[in-house]
């Protein structure tokens, strides 16, 4: 499927789900998602343009790559939801509290949030990089119901791993071409993240400094 020097400029995590797609076919791309799942680092921006690719070359149709893709994407979410019931609420707190900057009530803030936006965050979040899978971890915490969030999984992911399978099909061997896309929105959605959390930490240094001034100038009892 792919020529050496393809081979060789892939390599590590990335080549090998492309070996495992040549092992494995449509089994073996579904195989390469539930591991990207679970270990972000490996991109579903190569792996899926890549199972295009393999469709384009008649080693699985079109419909088997995203199929198996989409399995794959659903299984990694499960067991990251998996994680987040195991972890729960009140250990997430307990640990969140021990954190600097940070407080239980924050943990409180999230939940209510997310009883509010779950269903929207689930499902735009398996088109976000980054966050497609983490995603599944706070609703496993919070129990969001599980027929729902498999419905806003599923949908999600066969949406993202569609645009990519097609791409890859449809660019054939410069499948490649995807990847400064793919890279510039992951790139993004890093520095959104980068400029959250400065804020949030500005925010809660100017509120303990604030308190702290406030305690200084208290009248002594």
């Amino acid at each position: 499927m792919t020529s050496p020097d393809e081979a060789n400029q892939l390599g590590g995590a990335a080549g090998w789900a492309v070996d495992l797609m040549e092992t494995m076919g449509g089994p073996g791309a579904g195989l390469a998602i539930f591991v990207e799942n679970l270990f972000p680092p490996i991109p579903s921006e190569v792996i899926l343009p890549m199972a295009g690719f393999a469709a384009r070359l008649g080693e699985l149709s079109v419909l088997s790559a995203i199929v198996w893709t989409t399995a794959g994407s659903v299984l990694g979410a499960w067991m990251l939801y998996a994680l987040g019931a195991w972890l729960g609420h009140d250990r997430i707190r307990h640990i969140v509290s021990r954190m600097p900057l940070m407080d239980g009530g924050d943990v409180d803030k999230t939940r209510d949030w997310f009883a509010q936006h779950g269903n929207k965050a689930v499902f735009f979040g398996r088109m976000l990089p980054l966050f497609r899978s983490f995603i599944s971890i706070p609703a496993g915490i919070e129990r969001m119901n599980f027929a729902v969030f498999t419905a806003l999984t599923l949908l999600g992911s066969l949406i993202w791993n569609s645009v990519f399978v097609l791409a890859g099909y449809l660019l054939g061997a410069n499948w490649h071409r995807i990847e400064p896309y793919a890279s510039a929105l992951q790139y993004l959605v890093l520095t959104a993240v980068i400029i959250g959390v400065g804020w949030f930490i500005r925010a809660r240094l100017t509120r303990r400094s604030g308190s702290d001034r406030a305690g200084d100038f208290s009248p002594a009892k």
